[in-house]
């Protein structure tokens, strides 16, 4: 899209972030005071330059990496550029194990780029472009002063980048099948494919989440279905952001892991599969295996499975799992590791 394309284009955003309310059954109402002229100028830069913040990533896995048997080798999203120096925010699982990362400014602007971090407490991951990142930082917004209706803007990045209007329909506690969970989650509607490290942005330009997940249950798992996207609020970022800049993880990954993946279903949590090369798949755990305690602690949820499995201050440790298999019970004792010992990295680093 052309520059002057793309300035009209951000115009219309302003005048539409500024002109509407999204009602609760997703309708638009017209604001009582229409926005001026100035306003609307000044929407169009900040949206202009939160846009132009936004930048394709695309990631290649090494070639034995045990993600590539969920997340595929070859990896593409987005990340949003944060501050001066050109450091790229994106979602972790888009650069886990990856030996080549790239950064997509434009179809025929592409610069290599490292990984700083890699962070599964939080699942945010930290890119460094190894030239100079000609675009501007986003500015930090608060995720938790978001209002139910207020108007949201989400912008991916690369060659097929996109904008859309979108509005928060829930924040809540998420748990993930594959050992996460984080609190304050933001989901929105209506639903984005191209969400993978997508920026959410508020009518002023302000980042407020990163794009993580396609969901059925936008509204939360007591509702009515909705389809819709799971952000990673800012908000968890910004209390570990030296240490991934310094560490390369926070340290709340340094906890135990065990390569589980599993679902929940009317407080009953089952395992879909295992990791590869994990403790999980050498203690023999299989697809469909009822989890009914934790080291003697009663498992009714995804959260409490992972809560009771984070405690004590080793990663690797002893955990007895009872389960059910075949309505057989059984008792299971694995060894647990850290998390960022298991990744493979390039060779020679």
């Amino acid at each position: 899209m052309s520059k002057l394309a793309w300035c009209k284009r951000l115009g219309i955003w302003a005048a539409a972030l500024l002109s509407v309310t999204l009602c609760a059954d997703g309708a638009i109402a017209a604001t009582p005071t229409p926005p001026s002229q100035a306003e609307l100028q000044a929407q169009a830069e900040a949206l202009a330059r939160a846009s132009a913040a936004v930048v394709g990533v695309h990631a290649i896995a090494v070639e034995d990496a045990a993600t590539i048997d969920v997340l595929g080798r070859e990896r593409t999203g987005s990340g949003v550029v944060i501050d001066a120096d050109g450091l790229v925010l994106t979602i972790g699982y888009l650069i886990v194990e990856a030996e080549h990362v790239d950064l997509v400014l434009a179809a025929e602007h592409v610069i290599p780029a490292r990984v700083v971090a890699y962070d599964p407490a939080s699942g945010f991951g930290l890119l460094q472009g190894l030239v100079p990142v000609q675009a501007p930082a986003a500015r930090m917004g608060s995720s938790s002063s978001i209002s139910p209706h207020e108007p949201l803007m989400i912008a991916s990045g690369g060659e097929d980048g996109d904008l859309s209007l979108a509005r928060m329909v829930s924040r809540r506690a998420f748990s993930g099948s594959w050992e996460y969970h984080i609190e304050g989650a933001l989901f929105t509607t209506p639903a984005r494919t191209d969400h993978s490290g997508a920026a959410l942005f508020n009518a002023s330009g302000e980042l407020l989440g990163i794009g993580s997940l396609l969901v059925m249950d936008a509204l939360g798992p007591n509702s009515a279905p909705l389809p819709g996207n799971m952000f990673v609020p800012v908000d968890l970022l910004k209390p570990i952001l030296r240490e991934l800049r310094e560490r390369g993880a926070s340290r709340s990954s340094a906890r135990p892991w065990l390569g589980l993946n599993c679902m929940e279903r009317d407080g009953v949590v089952r395992v879909l599969r295992t990791t590869r090369d994990s403790p999980a798949e050498a203690a023999g755990l299989l697809p469909g295996d009822h989890i009914v305690r934790i080291d003697g602690v009663a498992v009714s949820g995804l959260d409490g499975l992972y809560k009771t499995l984070w405690k004590g201050e080793s990663p690797e440790r002893e955990v007895r799992l009872d389960i059910v298999r075949g309505g057989e019970p059984q008792t299971i004792t694995l060894r647990s590791r850290d998390r960022m010992t298991t990744l493979r990295r390039p060779q020679g680093i």
